[in-house]
């Protein structure tokens, strides 16, 4: 397994992806969910190759992309793809949208369970829906989906349920016993589940993740999975998604929507994605190794400079859901993190009311600028314990 390290703060800063200009240069930019990791080597001889000889034109169909992603979910979660129910488009976000235009009418609840990656709060509206909120339990130890709260949204009416599996913020991955049963309740109450699995690559060690599709038949029939390269791989910019059927209703779901929607699919974030899924796995797995070293790290550099912050680690990805409420900084502390310790954090507001005193980070970066990072908070929380006014919040 070849070992993975971020690029130098020098390096990075060259970057002109939202992580790195959308703050002054005395910011550590821990906010938005892209990785400090160079490319892995194949994903970029492949998207050079396509360069090389000037392959940048439209995208006809999924074409490699198909057999690539499938062989994949089968090595790796066992999941039987079959290539003829996959198609592209440019990026998760579309393929939601895209999607729950296809499965209900102007007006029909869609589900979605805060705390919750933002952009789901419109995108719901963007599809002509109305947004039904069913929060996350938690009883103070871990989360889980609320399935009397779904069970109840879907008798109500609700058509939809855009599920994050594993989920953002909170690295959560979902029970097998907990996705059959959501399966269930959705051929029950015929609810269309849109399961958005893009973080499923970043599984951490001893964790077993599920795709929604291969749980059950209910779920083949109710269920349409889109998922992307992009979070573990960092191809966020080069724009290419997938949609999965698992049944000839979730096909037909696919095949309704306009031709523009795969055609929107960029050549080179294709071919990225091939090579990610066929040859990026000794690299992910270096990258996973870097990832869960942090994980620790934060763990440790929390518990010993801000012991007041409530951590559960990730059971996924590198994004960390962080309790802030105890140090006193209001209902949104990343104002306080960016103003006073110059860190860029995601608001937790952003995900929901459930995120009040909340921040989210991501560590997908040097171990150095982790550490940084949080002395940075931990000096301002020391001197907002010692006189409270200095610090605004």
């Amino acid at each position: 397994m070849p070992e993975v390290h971020a690029d130098p703060l020098a390096l990075l800063r060259a970057r002109t992806s939202e992580k790195w200009v959308a703050y002054p240069p005395d910011v550590l930019p821990l906010f938005v969910a892209e990785m400090d990791y160079p490319l892995a080597p194949p994903v970029a001889a492949a998207m050079i190759g396509r360069i090389s000889v000037s392959d940048t034109g439209y995208v006809l169909n999924p074409g490699p992309l198909a057999p690539a992603f499938a062989s994949y979910a089968s090595r790796v979660w066992g999941w039987t793809v079959d290539p003829g129910m996959v198609r592209t488009t440019t990026d998760v976000s579309v393929a939601i949208v895209e999607t729950l235009r296809r499965v209900i009418r102007p007006g029909d609840g869609v589900v979605i369970t805060p705390p919750v990656y933002p952009p789901f709060f419109e995108m719901v509206g963007e599809a002509g829906g109305t947004l039904v909120e069913v929060p996350l339990t938690d009883d103070g130890q871990s989360y889980s989906l609320d399935l009397d709260g779904l069970e109840r949204a879907f008798a109500a009416g609700a058509r939809a349920l855009l599920l994050c599996s594993p989920h953002n913020p909170l690295g959560l991955v979902h029970h097998f016993s907990t996705l059959e049963r959501v399966a269930e309740l959705a051929a029950r109450y015929d609810v269309t589940v849109v399961s958005d699995e893009i973080h499923a690559p970043l599984l951490h060690g001893g964790v077993t993740f599920t795709p929604f599709l291969a749980v059950s038949d209910a779920a083949r029939e109710q269920g349409i999975t889109v998922t992307s390269a992009s979070k573990a791989w960092n191809l966020a910019g080069v724009k290419c998604a997938i949609m999965v059927a698992g049944s000839d209703r979730g096909r037909d779901v696919l095949d309704g929507m306009s031709e523009e929607v795969g055609f929107r699919t960029s050549i080179l974030g294709l071919h990225g994605s091939v090579a990610a899924y066929d040859e990026g796995g000794p690299w992910l797995d270096g990258v996973l190794a870097a990832l869960e070293s942090n994980r620790d790290l934060l763990r440790a550099l929390l518990a010993d400079r801000l012991p007041g912050v409530v951590y559960r680690e990730p059971q996924a990805g590198y994004l960390a859901w962080l309790d802030f409420s105890a140090l006193g900084w209001g209902d949104d502390p990343s104002v306080v993190a960016l103003e006073s310790a110059r860190v860029a954090l995601m608001p937790g507001p952003a995900f929901g009311t459930q995120g009040r005193g909340f921040v989210r980070l991501n560590f997908a970066c040097a171990p150095e600028v982790l550490t940084e990072a949080i002395d940075r908070l931990a000096g301002v929380a020391a001197t907002h314990a010692r006189n409270p006014t200095t610090v605004r919040v």
